[in-house]
């Protein structure tokens, strides 16, 4: 499988990239990282947090004095919390969830690190996550990270998606493509 490094271009690579290289001046990076992983999180479990960050509507200090008493809450370091702070007052903050995902492609890339995204009907046992990533790193000769999720409409089987490759096994695919096979021989 040949895989891509993510393009990091526009409003959201501009701040990530700024962001890592303030990172790494600081030598913090993990800990950054782990941050906006929180302040995914909190997006992502959120909808009022969701409405706080994509409003237009709400002023610019009020946004940078919300997201900052959240993230104290949460226990974000100082680094991440002047950063959306900045994004905030930038009226940028609509970005955010693009700007982590560009950061997080950086610390990845940084750390010679692909992601491969894989999709399952069930949860993975640690068994299967371990073979799996095996395999994906000696197929590409990288450290690969999985991030998982569960898709009960697959069925069965997989999909797998490293850098712009996508692999899908899953059931559900495979009885479509009998479906179509057979309306179409009749």
């Amino acid at each position: 499988m040949a895989t891509e490094e993510p393009i990091v271009a526009g409003v959201a690579g501009r701040y990530a990239s700024a962001l890592f290289d303030l990172a790494q001046e600081q030598n913090t990076v993990s800990e950054v990282e782990q941050d906006l992983v929180k302040f995914q999180q909190l997006y992502d479990l959120s909808p009022d947090f969701q409405r706080l960050i994509r409003s237009p509507v709400i002023a610019a200090d009020e946004q940078a004095r919300a997201i900052g008493s959240v993230l104290d809450k949460a226990g974000v370091s100082s680094l991440a919390k002047n950063f959306f702070g900045l994004v905030a007052r930038n009226r940028r903050l609509f970005v955010a969830p693009q700007m982590v995902q560009a950061f997080l492609a950086l610390a990845a890339k940084a750390r010679g690190e692909v992601t491969a995204n894989v999709a399952s009907a069930h949860p993975l046992t640690d068994a299967q996550t371990a073979a799996l990533k095996a395999a994906l790193e000696e197929k590409i000769g990288k450290s690969v990270k999985l991030v998982a999720k569960v898709d009960p409409s697959l069925i069965g089987g997989l999909i797998v998606k490293l850098g712009s490759r996508m692999v899908d096994s899953s059931l559900r695919t495979k009885l479509a493509n009998l479906s179509l096979s057979l309306k179409g021989g009749t």
